[in-house]
């Protein structure tokens, strides 16, 4: 029996989760089910993986929380290593990844009022989603989502994603632009992956602008798509870069990465967050990051979401009803032409974790862990509920 005193903020399905081991998850009813979700790419080593839980488990009984009026060890640590892995210079701890959002917004606001701009704005682009507090829903491009909590936030110009053009013609006519924000791989947009020729052009007219360029990688950051960063699958460097969902294989913690530009620009009080980067958090980054790097889960992610795309390709060939299949890595997006929100039931009454995003994308985000034996299961059960839906 669910609770009535929970506030109504989301469509839950009908279930409720006791347990998980690897890429499967149990329900409270006994019923296991393939996890293709990864509770939306934050579950970066599958549930319970046993060195996350040894060390999370040791560090709750030595140390939590300090707040950040103090050294926090395992933040430094943590910051060194991010920075390494990035070529960002300076990492802000918060909590998620809007908070994350929300502290780069800040960051290009206060590198432009240094600049002498009054009124600093930024690029963003269409079909974007950057997160829901005032600032990072002004950012992002869904109208569904921003509707009802108008006045937005002011400052910032929107342009079609993965277009240049458009960006130059912004840059002619408005003086006080400071910042381009995007996602490398829009993630609730629908899986759609800006060009790498688009990513290069737009870091040098950055360049040639003085202007920030800030890369949310929020949900395709961390290895998810076969880089560290999904910048770096066309070699440019942000200015910011901001993190969170599988930092923490489940703890949260979010990042915002400055280097360049953005570098040096925060001093005490310009921002801040009680929890952000606190020992438990960071115990749980540090060990993600060197599964990560012990298991070669960054190479498995890339091989493995090639062959659950060419699977998938193979079992719709030649069939009506499938627009696209596409993604980078384990971040996977199979476009319908028509909404297919019913989907997510019916995989769920087979046992398997999906989510549709825009309406027509089934999305695919399977924990790093996901070997050869979880793409068959997937698509032995995934395939023919699809094609029973463009066939109804």
């Amino acid at each position: 029996m669910s609770s009535t005193h929970v506030m109504n903020t989301y469509a839950r399905l009908p279930v409720a989760f006791s347990h998980g081991q690897g890429c499967r998850i149990t329900d409270t009813e006994g019923k296991t089910y393939l996890d293709a979700l990864s509770g939306i790419a934050v579950n970066t080593l599958g549930h319970a993986h046993p060195t996350l839980v040894a060390e999370l488990s040791a560090q709750v009984g030595r140390l939590m929380h300090t707040s950040n009026l103090y050294r926090v060890i395992g933040q430094e640590l943590l910051a060194d290593k991010l920075t390494a892995l990035s070529g960002m210079k300076e990492v802000f701890f918060c909590n998620s990844g809007c908070e994350a959002n929300e502290a780069a917004i800040k960051l290009a606001r206060f590198y432009g009022h240094k600049q002498g701009i009054e009124t600093p704005t930024i690029i963003v682009m269409e079909k974007a989603f950057h997160g829901r507090t005032m600032a990072t829903l002004s950012a992002t491009g869904n109208r569904k989502a921003q509707a009802g909590f108008e006045p937005l936030v002011g400052g910032f110009v929107r342009v079609p994603y993965d277009d240049i053009d458009a960006v130059r013609a912004v840059a002619e006519h408005n003086k006080n632009i400071v910042a381009v924000m995007l996602e490398m791989i829009q993630g609730e947009g629908g899986i759609h992956l800006a060009g790498t020729e688009y990513q290069q052009q737009l870091r040098r007219l950055c360049d040639e602008k003085a202007w920030l360029m800030i890369c949310d990688e929020v949900q395709c950051g961390l290895a998810r798509t076969g880089k560290w960063f999904g910048y770096q699958h066309a070699g440019v460097l942000p200015d910011i870069a901001t993190l969170a969902k599988g930092l923490g294989s489940g703890v949260p913690i979010g990042a915002c990465m400055a280097g360049g530009r953005a570098a040096d620009l925060f001093g005490p009080g310009n921002h801040g967050s009680t929890f952000g980067g606190n020992p438990l958090a960071c115990a749980a980054a540090l060990t993600t990051l060197s599964v990560i790097e012990r298991d070669g889960l960054m190479a498995q992610a890339e091989r493995i979401g090639a062959l659950i795309r060419q699977r998938f390709a193979e079992a719709f060939a030649g069939m009506p009803g499938i627009v696209d299949i596409r993604g980078k890595g384990l971040m996977i997006g199979i476009e319908l032409d028509r909404p297919c929100g019913e989907l997510v039931t019916r995989a769920l009454a087979a046992g398997l974790l999906i989510n549709v995003t825009a309406d027509k994308v089934v999305r695919l985000l399977p924990s790093l862990i996901f070997a050869e034996a979880e793409v068959e299961e997937l698509v032995t059960r995934l395939a023919p509920l699809i094609k029973d839906f463009l066939s109804a």
